[in-house]
């Protein structure tokens, strides 16, 4: 079987699409599949609208000897993917890691509403248009995969059917520090603080640079931490629109000293920032399921500070596996933080607890459960 994965981003892009496509790229080889990627940051460049017009045809040369279309949202990639699949009279495959009317509505007209409101009110002209591409493209297609509960229940409310939505939960790799004895994982994480030059007690922050990641309310609280955690770091790892804006608030709040903002990174290197930290934060009004939670979750001493947001409680739970705080909730960001500062031994505990959990998201299982669906197709 031919599998054309049609995809908004792809590594060196960061973000859950851009892990799972690559993953997919990699794995479904070994289970027989022949699979091809097709980047919608082969067409960015272009004009709006052209874009989509040039991805369509692209998607249309590269699926004549595919069987099945699997694309990877239900707008950007979702709509050029789904026309052509029915005019090849291919098989379409989706999968939805969110509510791309409300994420746009978000970014771009001015929706302070969260999803699950969001959901049952209408808004303008051009996020309704948004909404009812992605219910038209999710209608179309034969099968859809959600990588939550929360999210198929989100789909649902979309007027889906229950049965035409398949729950398949992401997976991670697990690094290669996590195979080696104690010992030599302690050097290796001493050799990589002096390699990226960090010390003290680091947060560490990853995703996209979008509004309902909170990431300007981590860097508030850095603020009220520095007095009482002298030698505090924050690293936020990630690219997006709200870079300037984030670039901009450590520079009037003058915290250089104390955050560290990054753009695109290698996933390796992404790998060697998460064996360093002391603390991983996901302060988030929306997840599905968290690609970079899970792996935070899979590397040693990591204990989590996150939000009940979407599919969050799936991985998380409160003060056994990790610490929920609401979300943008400065004071409750602070008191956790320091929680975790002054308690390293409840800081062991949740992270061994979350280790446990990852290892029930193996690679192997959600190839496995993919394998399936596209055979069922």
């Amino acid at each position: 079987m031919r599998i054309l994965i049609c995809t908004g981003i792809y590594p060196p892009d960061i973000g859950g699409p851009a892990t799972y496509s690559k993953l997919l790229k990699d794995e479904l080889p070994k289970y027989g599949f022949e699979v091809g990627v097709l980047s919608f940051g082969e067409v960015r460049r272009f004009p709006k609208i052209i874009r989509h017009i040039i991805y369509f045809f692209k998607v249309l040369k590269r699926s004549f000897e595919a069987d099945v279309i699997f694309a990877q949202d239900p707008v950007s990639v979702g709509l050029p993917s789904v026309l052509a699949a029915k005019f090849l009279n291919k098989k379409f495959l989706l999968k939805v890691v969110g509510d791309y009317a409300w994420e746009q509505g978000s970014q771009r007209f001015g929706i302070k509403d969260n999803l699950d409101i969001f959901l049952g009110q209408r808004y303008g002209f051009f996020v309704e248009i948004l909404r009812k591409i992605e219910r038209f493209v999710s209608k179309k297609a034969d099968l859809i995969i959600a990588p939550s509960v929360y999210l198929k229940s989100v789909i649902e409310k979309w007027g889906i059917r229950s049965e035409k939505i398949k729950v398949i939960y992401n997976a991670f790799e697990l690094p290669e520090i996590q195979k080696l004895n104690s010992n030599v994982i302690k050097n290796a994480k001493n050799e990589a603080k002096r390699e990226l030059g960090l010390d003290g007690f680091i947060l560490l922050s990853i995703g996209r640079l979008v509004p309902w990641k909170g990431f300007l309310a981590l860097i508030k609280s850095v603020s009220k931490l520095k007095d009482e955690i002298k030698d505090l770091k924050l690293v936020i790892i990630g690219s997006g629109p709200d870079y300037g804006a984030l670039e901009a608030e450590i520079e009037r709040s003058n915290l250089k000293k104390f955050v560290s903002l990054y753009g695109q990174m290698e996933h390796k290197k992404i790998f060697e920032y998460l064996s360093v930290c002391d603390i991983f934060i996901l302060n988030t009004s929306y997840e599905g399921l968290s690609h970079q939670l899970l792996e935070a979750m899979a590397i040693m001493e990591k204990p989590i500070i996150t939000t009940r947001a979407g599919g969050n409680p799936e991985l998380i739970e409160d003060k056994k596996s990790g610490i929920f705080i609401e979300y943008n909730n400065k004071d409750q960001i602070v008191e956790a933080v320091k929680l975790l500062y002054e308690d390293r031994d409840m800081g062991r505990r949740l992270s061994q607890k979350a280790r446990e959990k990852a290892r029930e998201f193996s690679k192997e299982k959600m190839i496995n459960n993919i394998s399936d669906v596209l055979l069922s197709l």
